[in-house]
């Protein structure tokens, strides 16, 4: 068991960290709302730090899951940041969807120092956190990856380190261009069905054994024929995503038209006031136009 420390307690921090501790491992937290530090801690029976200094301090690996490039970096370096806390010889795992620019930038930094850091963005949404089965990608250099998948497995299904660092940041890119073209058909074939006045949810018990199935349609299908959007990953969560992937592409010269369709339509669902609508809600813009 390891003395481990998690930074950002969001809709996949919080329960992530919880997995840790249920796993035996002795956990610190931290975020930036001090009452959900303490909530945590108090119903997980971790400790809550008032810096991520603190909280890292004497930890054998550092964890963090924060909204963005900036945010990260905010709590990486500096006086209180997570860098100054950890000793020589720990490891930094960082599940933020962030860019491999800051992947790369924080391995450099870290190594340093003697710490060894993680790019582990995850795939899954808020159920996957919630029932550790989450997908996670990594970045980094394979002997601190080898010790800490044991403890990422707390919470995932699946955790695999895909090359270099910036290279688990990369793979989350494809996922998320992948999931935008997948929505988009989903909610077309949905509402196409609906117009022709088929039985939805039998349409999508049938056709889920075929070649159409994917985690979408099983999981997000029935609610989308049911107009039910209030859950889920966020369009604002979709759309900075997205916007890494566009930054990406203009450097390796990669074309995405049907993602910058997709992320323009979700621009759209924004207007009509779901920022924080389910992914699926593409279907509402076809339902209600």
């Amino acid at each position: 068991m390891a003395k481990v420390c998690f930074i950002g307690l969001g809709v996949m921090g919080y329960p992530m960290a919880g997995h840790l501790a249920a796993g035996g491992h002795q956990v610190t937290v931290y975020n930036r709302t001090a009452k959900k530090a303490q909530a945590w801690a108090k119903q997980h029976g971790g400790k809550a730090a008032k810096t991520p200094r603190e909280a890292a301090r004497g930890c054998a690996i550092a964890f963090s899951c924060v909204g963005n490039d900036d945010d990260l970096r905010s709590v990486v370096y500096g006086k209180d940041g997570i860098l100054a806390g950890l000793g020589k010889g720990a490891i930094f795992v960082d599940h933020t969807t962030a860019s491999a620019e800051v992947a790369r930038e924080i391995h450099a930094e870290a190594k340093k120092l003697g710490i060894a850091a993680i790019d582990a963005p995850v795939s899954g949404g808020q159920a996957g956190a919630e029932n550790g089965v989450l997908t996670v990608m990594c970045g980094g250099d394979k002997k601190p990856f080898k010790t800490a998948k044991p403890v990422i497995d707390c919470f995932a299904k699946a955790t695999t380190l895909m090359g270099k660092p910036g290279a688990g940041q990369l793979t989350k890119m494809v996922n998320q261009i992948c999931i935008a073209g997948l929505v988009q058909g989903l909610a077309e074939g949905m509402n196409f069905g609906q117009k022709a006045g088929l039985d939805m949810d039998l349409v999508l018990d049938v056709i889920g054994k075929g070649a159409a199935q994917s985690w979408q349609m099983d999981n997000r299908g029935k609610t989308m024929v049911r107009d039910e959007f209030e859950f889920g990953f966020a369009v604002d969560w979709m759309r900075k995503d997205l916007g890494i992937c566009f930054e990406e592409a203009r450097k390796n010269g990669a074309r995405l038209p049907v993602a910058a369709l997709v992320d323009q339509l979700y621009a759209q669902v924004q207007a009509r006031g779901g920022r924080r609508w389910d992914t699926s809600s593409l279907m509402h813009l076809l339902a209600h136009d």
